[in-house]
């Protein structure tokens, strides 16, 4: 339902929107603030990185904002859908299949071959994957003579680029990937993130991924930089020179 004076759901110009944010952990003396009153905004089409120091909150943010955890007050606006309020079961069928997600350890299931798992989402979820889409997912990550190996069989790069697939599979509103580079090599690294921003420059999707890699970071349209649970930095990603340079003042 629109209402009056608003713009309908799918012209909203916010993929998710967080308000107030915190996040604490453990209670009295020993409770460790995670994230203090966190405002952003991630635009539909963006690729964002979000870096910062150890225990700044950045895996913590994205977290909430990906409605894997909950947290201690504000809000989280995910594809128009306010999801902090949400049960878990309406929690767990949002993510289903509004979200998409790339971990460092690929996750993929193993007794499933590359196509079963790229698809897995959408059988889950009880839907036919649209076979038009399927075929350019396939064509885009250059897996189309490795559709029936086992992640067994595929290498390192070729596991996160299943993922990757798997996680654009279902046209998700937002994809967050989390170090996914972080157990590939230099090559499989490159490979990875050229075809994260295809998915944003070519089908204009949305992505936010954390890393500590400033190359990773150099893909990004936008930095976002936390530091003791605030966001510290919020400007163009440039290059990596320039990711690294800003990292060490940080620091």
């Amino acid at each position: 339902m629109t209402v009056p004076g608003e713009p309908p759901a799918s012209e909203s110009m916010a993929a998710v929107r967080a308000s107030g944010l915190r996040k604490v952990y453990g209670t009295g003396e020993t409770a460790v603030q995670a994230l203090r009153d966190v405002e952003v905004t991630f635009a539909r089409g963006e690729f964002t990185a979000i870096m910062g120091p150890s225990g700044s909150g950045k895996s913590t943010l994205m977290h909430i904002l990906a409605g894997l955890d909950r947290p201690t007050s504000g809000s989280v606006v995910l594809d128009d859908v306010e999801i902090t309020t949400l049960d878990d079961r309406k929690l767990t069928e949002l993510r289903r299949e509004r979200v998409g997600f790339v971990f460092q350890s690929f996750n993929l299931l193993p007794v499933l071959d590359a196509r079963e798992n790229i698809v897995l989402p959408l059988s889950i979820a009880g839907k036919r994957p649209d076979p038009e889409w399927l075929d350019t997912l396939i064509a885009t990550v250059g897996l189309g003579d490795r559709l029936d190996h086992r992640p067994s069989e595929l290498s390192g790069g070729q596991q996160q680029r299943v993922a990757v697939a798997r996680a654009l599979a279902s046209k998700p509103a937002v994809v967050f990937a989390d170090e996914p580079t972080g157990n590939l090599d230099s090559k499989s690294s490159a490979e990875l993130l050229e075809l994260l921003r295809r998915s944003v420059d070519e089908f204009g999707q949305t992505v936010i991924m954390v890393t500590h890699d400033p190359t990773a970071a150099s893909y990004a349209d936008r930095l976002l930089v936390l530091a003791d649970g605030r966001i510290v930095h919020d400007g163009e990603a440039n290059t990596a020179e320039d990711v690294l340079d800003l990292m060490k003042a940080v620091g």
